[in-house]
């Protein structure tokens, strides 16, 4: 393959991730590990209002800039790092549950932040509540020279993360519709493409550089210098942000979006398709927030690794997914999303279980999780966006986005916070079969337990214009067709050969 090529197949593979509708999907083995690649508008959304050209490239400009600073938010004040504050504040794993689990719970207010972008505009909207949800870290800058009890501090920091959390959705609800209205039809592949790129570029550079932060300055008890400082670093990326963001205009000015009416609400619940998809959306993220909040506890508690390894893990589960997507986009334009999503759900549903064979010092089975989290989670997470959008109607669609990812989000935080109280209750080491077990490796098998259970339900979602599978051997049948029929060949081949 010519540089060229590789450089087309790169951006190809950025431009069908960062294309789609921000649902709700955790998507990785560790949180924070996926690459930013939620954000950009539905492909079929609405053309961009006709601006000045210059006008345009300027603005697009500043959203590509805007991004890499978001970037390095994320690295300063991810789920990571407050994974290290939780430690650092002694949060048992039903506190870290809860705390990993405030930014799925707040999807709940997906309605209301849909009703405030249509009344008040998507700029007005997106600024103020993007900045107040980045701002909103400097009590934890400020933490350890206030005079707070132990107590306190936790509530502090849980009530800081719930707050950011709420405040990220209404925000980004707000820029997704912003940039549907923005950036025109004809460039927005290549724009974002070129976006998700370098944003992943910055976040994987500035995770690595708060990894050696928090090595080095980290003490073994207490909260130190180096929590504070990315806590400090987290709202000056909030003020660069929201200044990078207020320079950029919006062609669609409040008063011109039509009004959403709030009955239509009710509506994907009165549908029987919808409802399919919902209730695989709620199995699913169950299944998968029971672990998924104490990957990172696991791994820094009882695996050992140091925070510049977990940000070297997640940038190359961000890689693998980049370079597989277009293979799956191509696997689901010829087969459909359902089938794609079916045999990404069984797939996924091992992955838990991988992590009971590393230990403090053999990581190298990780290198198996980089692969199929990175591989099936890129296919996974473009078909639960396919699928959606072929079951919701044009007309309410909003609403129906805002069902499936409420449904998702509120399975997720109930899952960790019961994941928290299973694990709170089990002590943390013991001997089972003869083999020495933590009490998050309980977790892990029942992920895995729950996610091949809630894989089966996709076998009953629809695919109006598809012909979705019901079986496994159906599944293999349409999607590796010489294999199935090399097998089907295989049997006539023994039958013929059988004596009579």
């Amino acid at each position: 393959m010519s540089p060229a090529a590789f450089r087309r197949y790169v951006l190809s593979s950025f431009a069908s991730l960062a294309s789609a509708v921000p649902l709700f999907r955790p998507g990785s083995s560790l949180p924070g590990s996926s690459a930013p690649l939620l954000g950009a508008p539905p492909v079929d959304g609405p053309d961009a209002h006709l601006t000045p050209t210059k006008r345009l490239r300027a603005t697009l400009g500043l959203s590509v800039v805007e991004g890499m600073f978001a970037e390095v938010f994320t690295a300063c004040a991810g789920a990571t790092v407050l994974t290290a504050w939780a430690m650092a504040l002694g949060l048992g794993p039903l506190l870290v549950g809860v705390m990993t689990a405030l930014p799925f719970c707040a999807q709940f207010i997906q309605f209301p932040a849909a009703w405030l972008t249509s009344t008040f505009g998507h700029r007005r909207v997106a600024l103020t509540a993007i900045c107040l949800s980045r701002l909103v870290m400097f009590p934890l800058a400020v933490l350890p020279w206030l005079e707070l009890d132990l107590a306190a501090r936790q509530h502090l920091l849980l009530g800081v993360a719930g707050a950011s959390a709420v405040l990220g959705v209404v925000g980004n609800n707000a820029w997704v519709a912003w940039m549907g209205e923005l950036v025109p039809r004809a460039v927005r592949g290549r724009f974002f493409g070129k976006r998700t790129a370098l944003t992943t570029l910055a976040g994987t550079l500035a995770s690595l550089a708060a990894g050696l932060l928090l090595d080095r300055l980290r003490p073994a008890d207490g909260v130190g210098l180096a929590l504070p400082l990315l806590a400090l670093g987290a709202c000056v990326m909030g003020v660069v942000t929201t200044l990078l963001m207020a320079s950029q205009h919006d062609p669609a000015p409040p008063g011109t979006t039509p009004r959403l009416e709030l009955k239509g609400a009710l509506v994907p619940l009165k549908d029987p398709l919808a409802r399919r998809v919902l209730t695989y959306q709620v199995a699913w993220n169950a299944a998968v927030g029971v672990s998924a909040p104490f990957f990172a506890l696991h791994s820094i508690k009882n695996l050992k690794m140091t925070f510049v390894i977990l940000a070297l893990h997640a940038a190359a589960v961000a890689g693998v997914r980049i370079l597989t997507a277009p293979l799956w986009g191509k696997m689901i334009d010829r087969v459909g999303a359902q089938p794609v999503l079916m045999a990404c759900s069984l797939g996924i549903g091992v992955i838990p279980a991988l992590w009971l064979l590393p230990s403090a010092g053999t990581l190298w089975p990780l290198l198996f999780d980089v692969v199929l989290a990175g591989a099936l989670w890129s296919g996974h997470g473009l078909a639960i966006f396919a699928l959606p959008l072929t079951v919701a109607p044009r007309k309410g669609r909003p609403f129906y986005l805002a069902a499936f990812a409420t449904a998702g989000g509120l399975a997720y935080a109930v899952a960790a916070a019961l994941g928290g109280a299973i694990a709170s209750a089990l002590p943390e080491n013991f001997i089972l079969g003869g083999q020495p077990w933590v009490n998050l490796h309980v977790l892990f098998v029942l992920s895995s337990v729950a996610r091949l259970g809630a894989a089966l339900l996709a076998a009953r979602l629809p695919e109006p214009g598809a012909h979705p599978v019901t079986t496994v051997s159906a599944l293999v049948s349409r999607l590796l067709p010489r294999v199935h029929a090399a097998r089907m060949l295989a049997r006539q081949s023994a039958e013929s050969h059988r004596p009579s």
